[in-house]
């Protein structure tokens, strides 16, 4: 190392939460000084520019001296918790959670480690300011809150030489890469290049929730046109003015990024594939799962934290999943993913056969209950769910018909869980299942107090956005929040340092039955199903090291010898933001 310039160093894969970092952090401990590189010796203005070394007012006076950044500074020296006690006040004074937003946002630009341990720290207060519902008015509002770019955009015009536009990207040992085309934000639909907020929101969490180092992350939003005729008639919109390009055009373009992908950055960079539409959605998870290590969190990680709170709610409600019949409104990527894994879930644990676990389970579309009648119809990933009944138009009547005991909504459709659909799930069971998942707040199914209340306080309720908690009759209900953010990061830790080649879907369940076993009996008590996020680190490390364990026992780990205490070395990869002296 004595001999070599910074400039040649090799930045190898390492686990330890991201790449190996030359500055050294990995290999010192805590309270040892370390040398703030970039090319050179970051110092002075340079140093304050730079949000990887940025400290703030808590460059000591021999550090301010040593980096030539006396004067450049107040003359006052705080501490990183005085720095976030600071901030926390001022985000509590914005009224408006797009205020909070750009906030976090122009703090990640200029004071990374702060800006983690704000939202590690404060991760209930935080997690919807910076992720769902906040991140979806702001994708909505890019174009007009667009300071400086984050992340990769590569769109048609770059087509034939994306393996180049990916060496422009700064770092070059990518662990961790959310893409997505913008088709199918949220529950917002069509948003073209404005979905950047995404892949940016994802990745944050990747490294507060899961301890994936910042610089080992990379979001990417593939630019192929929009539909959406308000953004192409926008002066501001900052995406090509062009309709969704299709068909072979897409694909080719696709395929091209995938390869240069891999060609860059090796056999395990995890792929995870972010709001793109369901034809599109089912078609790349499909194409890619052999060839690359790829994850679609709307199928499959929705899946996996809905199967969770299942297996977790079975504990407030009795019996086994199989004992269950479940009926979903939506029967898209969230919803198709999440019914296929409970299918595998009750298949594993009654040793039937897959098909026959698929009849517990039935889904309504935009035109009714989806039945076998239906079948010459149904786009392909709808057809395992179509079974043999009456043709039924509402869900009302659905709810009637079939007498579920679990009421699941993907829909991307608010206010459809009805004052009726709720009553008719409350006369059918004691205590009725009601996930009400869609995002954001404003398209969730119904809302928590509704879900109470029309139940009279007996349905046991959980949400994909946040909800406060309600008072019923002189109770207080929590409601719980079915977040990908409880699956996601910890899942993608235990792909990473298991060197993990290939997601089968055995992880999935594993990453389920790891989330499930963090409720304790305290939160049982409460109604939670889902255990609270202030924990959620430690949660990650679990999942993260059941995912691994999976990984090893199906030969698709390349991580060798495989460590001891999976949570142990999970918990020893993540990444912590807290400052480091200078010397």
């Amino acid at each position: 190392m004595e001999n070599s310039s910074v400039v040649h160093l090799e930045r190898k894969a390492e686990v330890g939460g991201g790449v190996e970092d030359v500055y050294g952090e990995d290999r010192a401990s805590e309270d040892q000084a370390i040398t703030p590189w970039t090319v050179s010796v970051a110092s002075g203005y340079t140093l304050l520019r730079d949000p990887r070394h940025h400290k703030g007012l808590a460059f000591t006076e021999k550090e301010r001296d040593a980096h030539y950044l006396t004067g450049l500074l107040p003359p006052a020296v705080f501490s990183q918790d005085l720095q976030e006690k600071r901030l926390m006040k001022i985000l509590r004074e914005y009224k408006v959670p797009l205020q909070r937003y750009m906030a976090m946002m122009d703090l990640q630009e200029r004071n990374e480690k702060l800006f983690y341990k704000l939202l590690i720290d404060n991760v209930e207060e935080l997690l919807p300011v910076v992720y769902t519902p906040t991140v979806g008015e702001a994708c909505q509002k890019y174009g007009s809150i667009f300071r400086r770019p984050q992340g990769l955009y590569i769109s048609l015009k770059e087509k034939g030489r994306i393996r180049e536009v990916l060496k422009n990207w700064p770092e070059k040992s990518i662990q961790v890469i959310v893409v997505t085309d913008g088709e199918r934000i949220l529950g917002l639909g069509d948003l073209g290049c404005q979905g950047m907020g995404i892949p940016v929101g994802k990745l944050s969490l990747y490294t507060a929730l899961g301890g994936v180092r910042p610089s080992a992350c990379l979001p990417i939003t593939i630019d192929v046109g929009t539909n959406n005729k308000k953004l192409l008639e926008d002066e501001f919109y900052i995406g090509l003015k062009q309709n969704r390009a299709t068909g072979q055009e897409y694909a080719e373009l696709l395929e091209e990024f995938m390869s240069a992908v891999k060609q860059n950055y090796g056999e395990k960079v995890l792929i995870q594939f972010e709001d793109f539409a369901n034809h599109n959605a089912f078609e790349l998870l499909s194409k890619y799962r052999s060839s690359h290590l790829v994850f679609n969190d709307d199928i499959q990680g929705t899946a996996s934290v809905v199967l969770s709170g299942l297996v977790s709610a079975l504990k407030l409600v009795g019996g086994t999943l199989a004992d269950h019949t479940f009926l979903f409104l939506g029967a898209g990527e969230a919803g198709t993913g999440i019914a296929e894994l409970i299918a595998l879930e009750i298949s594993k644990k009654t040793n039937a056969p897959v098909e026959e676990a698929r009849k517990k389970i039935w889904l309504v579309d935009s035109k009714g209950l989806i039945v076998s009648s239906r079948k010459e119809s149904l786009q392909h990933f709808k057809k395992p769910w179509a079974h043999e009944h009456e043709p039924v138009k509402e869900l009302l009547g659905a709810v009637k018909a079939i007498k579920p005991t679990v009421l699941i909504g993907t829909s991307g459709v608010g206010q459809t869980f009805t004052k009726e659909v709720v009553e008719a799930m409350s006369s059918i069971n004691k205590k009725p299942l009601i996930f009400s998942l869609s995002n954001p707040t404003s398209q969730s199914e119904c809302t928590a107090e509704e879900a109470y209340m029309w139940s009279e306080g007996r349905a046991v309720f959980a949400s994909g956005s946040p909800f406060d908690p309600v008072e019923y009759n002189g109770k207080v209900f929590v409601p719980g929040q079915a977040n990908n953010a409880y699956i996601f990061p910890g899942f993608g830790l235990g792909l990473i340092m298991s060197g993990t080649i290939r997601v089968h879907d055995d992880m999935l369940l594993a990453a389920s039955e790891a989330l499930a076993a963090q409720v304790t009996e305290e939160n049982y008590a409460k109604g939670l199903i889902y255990p609270p996020f202030t924990n959620i680190r430690k949660i990650s490390a679990h999942i993260a090291a059941n995912v691994a364990a999976k990984a090893y026992e199906l030969g698709l780990a390349s991580r060798l010898p495989r460590p001891k205490d999976l949570v142990e070395f999970a918990e020893s990869c993540m990444y912590t933001p807290v400052y480091r002296n200078y010397r």
